[in-house]
């Protein structure tokens, strides 16, 4: 009896912190990002915000030829700050903002997850919630966060393993999912489609 084929898996995202998560997993998805106008999704909740914005990039990544019968997962974050959503700052004048209004304060980090399977046409999804205690940053620190340019490319204007790291004091919930993506989740939500997660692992160096 010889072994099934493992299944190619997709990053419908172009982050490099997922990316990063998911190999450190023992994963290697192949990245296909999806082009969707997040601006032109709307949801009455940041968490269904979040979770609406990775049905489309899931959804419209496993309508691709190229991704014929892979399995295809789509993330989106949003911080969820007084029940407005917050995704990645416009500009550094936003982002001086934000972090003005976050210090000595605590968000919720909302990232949505679905996982499209392309054979079967299935799909499953869900939000992961993660709540962050931020820090007291000076304004002379967040002049200098501001200035590396980290925040403009990171949902909330933040992110566990960066630069902003020491602003961070502490979280609720899982580490994973405040850089990007919930492991823990994605392997749930593969379980829901019928596939185990190491399944999909990379053979290991011998």
């Amino acid at each position: 009896m010889t072994d099934q084929p493992r299944r190619r898996l997709v990053l419908a995202s172009q982050s490099p912190a997922r990316l990063g998560l998911l190999r450190q997993a023992g994963l290697a998805p192949e990245v296909i990002v999806s082009g969707v106008d997040e601006d032109a999704v709307t949801a009455p909740t940041p968490a269904e915000l979040a979770l609406a914005l990775a049905e489309a990039k899931a959804s419209v990544v496993a309508a691709r030829p190229e991704a014929k019968g892979a399995i295809v997962i789509g993330c989106d974050s949003v911080l969820d700050l007084d029940g407005q959503a917050l995704g990645k700052p416009a500009d550094a004048e936003e982002a001086t903002a934000r972090w003005k209004a976050m210090r000595g304060r605590a968000g919720t980090l909302q990232t949505g997850h679905c996982v499209y399977d392309t054979l079967s046409g299935r799909y499953t999804s869900a939000t992961a919630s993660t709540v962050v205690h931020f820090g007291d940053p000076t304004d002379e620190e967040i002049a200098a966060y501001v200035a590396s340019g980290e925040p403009l490319y990171v949902a909330g204007a933040f992110t566990l393993d960066g630069r902003s790291a020491p602003f961070i004091d502490g979280i609720d919930g899982d580490h994973g999912n405040v850089i990007g993506i919930s492991l823990p989740l994605v392997r749930r939500l593969l379980a829901e489609l019928g596939v185990g997660i190491t399944e999909l692992w990379e053979p290991a160096e011998k």
